[in-house]
């Protein structure tokens, strides 16, 4: 494995507004087996933008996906020694040391599916959800005292399928996300174009379908990929991989329904290409959202109106190829991409009054970054 992080790539700050004396720990996962992948602890500094390899777990194989714990204690990956092979996955559970983010394998527990692509943790720290790509399903597991994990509470297979015959022939779960509140988990279904609602009971890690709204469709032939939900909990934005475009629905976070409000393109309107779309951020403030555009090679910026809707401000280049996996800092100056198949990590500062994206150095290599985490006890 390529470790250049270890001289240190020194990132020059423009703006004297991000003048801050502060490190963070932060996870990025190699999508690769055995000695090749791995799970990279590593210190960004908030002033300077360095970013410096401190540890790597190989223990864990092709950890696609991470989860931290709200405390920061416990780190969740995907583990599976042939992705997307015709056996169910695992999530594997990590200790991570409180001063040096040092991680140390606790046990694993199986997916219940293929192609795990997608883990979150509760607020209370007593549930892990996971979307099972290949296999159309979700589950939900049980957290240990120890943060251990215990054997799947809840399982719950999608069904539907929509227009592309080559992409959305069956259901495909591409990601579940728990509410900021702590009682809903939605789950973006690229093969069924539906957004599946389920109540979330953490303390048993039971997953229900919403009886309020089970799901809502989105249009057909878009392959909802990711989805976020705004800093004021009002609002829901989703990444649809095959049309290449964003939705904003508004939420209803007491009944956990969603009302779509608006799509809009993340690509340029001269663009006659091949890309898909992987996923999407939004600044701490609630102001800006960036989406990526893997073919283009881009990030979309958009800014957030005060109802919601989103208005382009521009596309940047990704300075990597396949842009899968996006970082914000939590002081929302910085933004880290993690371009997969280009085998780097880019760093961009984030004009706060524009949204404007400034390359800051060079990538980092790292070897194919699929997922970006912050530790969140900083």
């Amino acid at each position: 494995m390529r470790f250049p992080f270890l001289l240190t790539l020194c990132l020059l700050l423009t703006s004297s507004t991000m003048a801050h004396c502060e490190d963070v720990t932060l996870f990025i996962s190699s999508f690769a087996a055995k000695e090749q992948g791995g799970i990279h602890t590593c210190r960004f500094d908030l002033e300077t933008g360095r970013l410096t390899l401190s540890h790597t777990a190989t223990d864990v194989d092709n950890p696609f996906f991470l989860a931290v714990s709200a405390d920061g204690r416990f780190l969740y990956a995907v583990d599976a020694e042939k992705f997307g092979d015709n056996v169910n996955e695992f999530v594997a559970a990590h200790q991570v040391a409180p001063t040096t983010g040092q991680l140390t394998r606790l046990n694993r527990q199986s997916a219940m599916g293929r192609t795990s692509c997608y883990l979150d943790t509760d607020a209370s720290g007593r549930t892990v959800v996971v979307a099972n790509y290949s296999s159309g399903d979700v589950a939900a597991l049980p957290v240990k005292k120890d943060g251990t994990l215990g054997e799947a509470a809840s399982f719950i297979r999608h069904s539907g399928s929509s227009i592309d015959p080559a992409r959305q022939k069956a259901p495909f779960a591409h990601c579940i996300k728990i509410s900021p509140d702590n009682r809903f988990a939605l789950a973006a279904d690229l093969g069924a174009d539906k957004v599946f609602v389920y109540s979330l009971d953490a303390a048993t890690a039971k997953l229900t379908a919403n009886p309020a709204q089970p799901f809502v469709s989105i249009a057909p032939g878009s392959g909802p990929r990711h989805l976020t939900f705004h800093p004021n909990g009002k609002r829901v934005y989703v990444i649809n991989e095959l049309k290449n475009t964003v939705t904003f629905f508004d939420y209803e976070p007491d009944a956990g329904t969603l009302t779509e409000r608006q799509t809009i393109s993340t690509l340029p309107d001269d663009f006659s290409g091949t890309s898909y779309c992987a996923d999407l951020k939004i600044t701490p403030d609630g102001r800006f959202l960036f989406g990526t555009n893997r073919g283009h090679d881009s990030l979309a910026v958009y800014r957030i109106a005060d109802d919601g809707r989103l208005s382009l401000v521009a596309i940047e280049p990704s300075l990597g190829k396949g842009p899968q996996n996006l970082l914000i800092t939590r002081d929302g100056h910085w933004v880290l991409c993690a371009n997969m198949p280009g085998n780097n990590v880019a760093v961009f500062s984030i004009d706060g009054e524009t949204g404007h994206l400034k390359p800051v150095g060079k990538p980092v290599e790292v070897t194919k970054p699929s997922c970006l985490r912050w530790l969140p006890a900083n």
